[in-house]
């Protein structure tokens, strides 16, 4: 998908991701995004909340710094 939007690095290597493309993609201050090399191109992805434990990536809330699902921490009794 080529949006045709075109964007500058600034002298610390950073670029923004405008606005209206943040919403679509629900990308938050804070979020973590994954770099990743794809042939000859660079790609961006929203991380998903994974559970540490299992890796399930539904029902994923923080604790302690980490993701955890509902069924991992009914465990931790």
């Amino acid at each position: 998908m080529d949006a045709g939007i075109v964007r500058k690095i600034d002298d610390l290597g950073r670029i923004v991701i405008p606005a209206e493309t943040r919403r679509l993609f629900n990308i938050r201050e804070g979020d973590q995004l994954l770099i990743s090399i794809e042939g000859t191109g660079i790609t961006l992805r929203k991380m998903e909340d994974t559970c540490a434990f299992c890796g399930r990536t539904d029902d994923v809330t923080p604790f302690k710094g980490r993701g955890i699902c509902s069924d991992c921490r009914s465990q931790l009794v």
